[in-house]
């Protein structure tokens, strides 16, 4: 009796070996694979790949040449509006110093002559004895000579303290806007260049206002043509992988510009929505800008869909099980859904036949 019973039991799985190995065998040269018509969403998307910067960003420049005597503030402070920042010392040349106290001096000589020439003309026109014209040429003669000696006063002045004739203090710099610190370009005791017409002056600190990042990078020119201003972005920050940033594109460049080859086009995402997180000028990110969106359609694979021309069609599987293939209408595609617009209904099977060999 157990001798049959074991004979049994081997048979059985003989012939359940025999339906996997014939099955896996019929499945794998039929090789067919049938999805499903379901609903979702599908958005048409361009990728602009830049950083976050802010929209304004303001160099700190000195107006008279020394050294940086002392530095008020460091890098991440908040300054408000005529803060001071840094102060300048003189630090003249032997040579300027004392061309400067000598044209001082002379102004203050030519001041002295002018005034007692003016005196005596005066008593003169006062007398009756000159015309008003000439009163009036030498009056303005002393008040040039007075201009000029003002001047000398203030440049030496300058030159000596770094403060004016009138006590304005020249320098100390001040910030001249809300903002952050962003970078110190400069150390206390290192040589300043003034900004002048014709020269460009030492670069000390970068100021910026940081509640006005914006995002400013570059898209491909095949999706340029699609976007148009005020469309909605979603950035995402590299540094910040849980953070989503929702934006409004603001600006597009009209000129393209070269870089490895690739034609791009400049353009600027205005944060509408800067979430709770901090965020920091320099970050890397990028931005998914939306160029259409529809929910709750009809989709399949796009891989699925068979272009010929205008015609769209996919091969489907009716409940018989026999397959043919059926003209479609298509709308929007992701790159890897298709909306359906006409053709197929929710739950129809279409064939999804595996990809050829290359012999």
């Amino acid at each position: 009796m157990k001798k049959f019973i074991i004979i049994g039991a081997i048979i059985i799985v003989l012939v359940i070996l025999a339906f996997i190995t014939f099955g896996s065998t019929k499945e794998k040269q039929n090789g067919l694979k049938l999805v499903e018509v379901t609903k979702g969403n599908i958005v048409d998307k361009a990728l602009a790949v830049g950083q976050l910067v802010p929209r304004r960003e303001i160099q700190v420049k000195s107006k008279i040449s020394g050294i940086v005597k002392t530095l008020h503030v460091g890098i991440g402070d908040e300054v408000k509006a005529g803060a001071p920042l840094l102060t300048v010392a003189p630090n003249p040349t032997p040579l300027e110093f004392a061309e400067a106290k000598r044209n001082l001096e002379l102004a203050q000589v030519d001041f002295d002559n002018a005034q007692k020439i003016f005196q005596r003309i005066k008593e003169l026109y006062n007398k009756n004895l000159i015309s008003r014209e000439e009163f009036d040429i030498n009056q303005a003669q002393f008040s040039e000579s007075k201009l000029r000696l003002q001047l000398s006063q203030e440049k030496f002045a300058l030159l000596q303290k770094g403060v004016t004739g009138n006590g304005k203090d020249e320098n100390t710099i001040n910030s001249p806007i809300n903002g952050t610190v962003l970078e110190k370009l400069v150390n206390e005791g290192d040589p300043v260049v003034p900004l002048t017409s014709y020269q460009a002056g030492t670069p000390l600190l970068t100021l910026a206002p940081m509640d006005e990042l914006v995002f400013k990078g570059t898209v491909d020119e095949i999706d340029v043509g699609k976007l148009r201003e005020g469309m909605t972005a979603d950035i995402k920050v590299g540094a910040l992988p849980d953070t989503k940033l929702t934006g409004k594109l603001s600006k597009i460049s009209p000129k393209a510009k070269k870089r490895d080859n690739t034609t791009l086009f400049d353009l600027e995402i205005e944060i509408t929505d800067p979430g709770d997180k901090v965020l920091r000028a320099g970050y890397s990110a990028n931005a998914d800008i939306i160029i259409s969106k529809k929910d709750s359609i009809l989709i399949i694979p796009e891989r699925l869909v068979n272009f010929n021309g205008d015609t769209s069609r996919v091969e489907v599987q009716d409940s018989s099980g026999n397959i043919a293939f059926k003209d479609i209408k298509v709308g929007l595609s992701d790159g890897l859904n298709i909306e359906v617009i006409e053709g197929l209904s929710l739950g129809d099977k279409v064939v999804e036949r595996p990809p050829k060999e290359i012999e």
